[in-house]
């Protein structure tokens, strides 16, 4: 459900999805001009309407995909002292330059969705006891 207030995404296109399909999708400009787009940007177009017609604002941020490890929690809403135990604790690779811890942008995105669907999981099943717990009083 979408939910403007609180509703913040990453669109990342990999490399096989950069392409674009012959009269497929497509945005048109006021000169009539197409311009055609791969599917994530289309959807990444639609979530930018459907903030727009909420009367939110939109902010649209190109992000390297390689980042600083600050950045990178800046773009996923976390914490930077989080994302740093977290990367310090090995869950996320990185390199080291000289004065700049870097991660892959793809990799930190992956893992962000993956530990939300852990603490979704964790939070069903304890949902799930709950309810077993009162059927049986």
């Amino acid at each position: 459900m979408f939910r403007p207030e609180m509703d913040s995404r990453i669109y990342l296109l990999d490399e096989d999805d950069r392409g674009t399909i012959p009269d497929g999708l497509a945005v048109i400009g006021p000169d009539g001009v197409r311009e055609e787009i791969p599917q994530l940007a289309y959807r990444a177009v639609q979530h930018v309407l459907e903030a727009m017609r909420a009367g939110r604002a939109v902010k649209i941020v190109p992000l390297r995909t390689e980042l600083p490890i600050d950045e990178a929690a800046d773009a996923i809403g976390m914490a930077r002292d989080e994302l740093r135990e977290y990367v310090a604790e090995g869950a996320v690779p990185f390199r080291s330059t000289q004065y700049v811890d870097w991660v892959n942008l793809a990799e930190v995105i992956e893992w962000n969705n993956q530990r939300y669907e852990e603490q979704g999981a964790a939070l069903d099943a304890m949902m799930a006891d709950d309810d077993s717990r009162n059927d049986e009083e």
